[in-house]
């Protein structure tokens, strides 16, 4: 078995939607695109149910997809992740079907993370990162950059991740303005008051990690 970082995906209240295939389709979509611009092991994909997964070489990566993915489907779809290190057994290659610690890690992670929602002062927590290595020296400080990432962007709404999008696409504020038919100006501020590139640059930092 290899080390690796996998990767658990659930999206919240999705068994609600008035239009599941639409729902499906929309994840399915990001899950490409994400999985083209920050190369998996095995790329993210559907499981069962509104789960998905994949797994990656560095926590890094799977940081950087957890934010990528949000980018993609917030504030419209909501889902919550499971980050695991650990031993990562490919049983069957055709079905693409894992186990190992890491998986176990990273169901206990998204577990974690669906069971703080019920408690006051946790509803914006939507990452958790687990490690088969009880002594991992990362372990309590990605989870303090998690939970201020998710604190961060649970009061964005469409506005400020339209913005956010082009932002991480390396678009100016001129050229945001004018897709989102706003002021140069509004742009300017909604990047200020909601962190934007102090999120940005946290998200370099995070995507360094080994």
């Amino acid at each position: 078995m290899a080390v690796s970082v996998a990767l658990l995906g659930d999206l919240v209240g999705s068994r609600t939607s008035a239009d599941r295939r639409g729902l499906q389709d929309t994840l399915t979509a990001a899950l490409d695109e994400v999985s083209d611009s920050i190369p998996p092991l095995h790329r993210l994909a559907v499981t069962a149910g509104d789960e998905f997964q994949g797994t990656y070489a560095t926590l890094g990566e799977a940081v950087g997809t957890v934010l990528a993915l949000r980018v993609r489907l917030e504030p419209s779809v909501g889902v919550r992740f499971g980050i695991g290190r650990g031993e990562v057994t490919v049983l069957n290659a055709t079905t693409n079907t894992q186990d190992g610690p890491g998986w176990w890690a990273a169901r206990a992670a998204i577990d974690y993370v669906s069971d703080s929602a019920d408690d006051s002062g946790w509803t914006a927590l939507r990452t958790a990162y687990r490690s088969a290595d009880e002594s991992d020296p990362l372990l309590d400080a990605v989870n303090a950059a998690l939970v201020c990432q998710d604190l961060l962007v649970d009061s964005y709404d469409e506005r400020s991740w339209s913005i956010l999008r082009g932002m991480m696409a390396e678009k100016t504020q001129t050229q945001i303005a004018q897709e989102m038919g706003i002021t140069r100006q509004a742009v300017q501020q909604r990047r200020s008051t909601g962190g934007m590139p102090m999120l940005l640059s946290a998200a370099q930092h995070l995507a360094r990690l080994p």
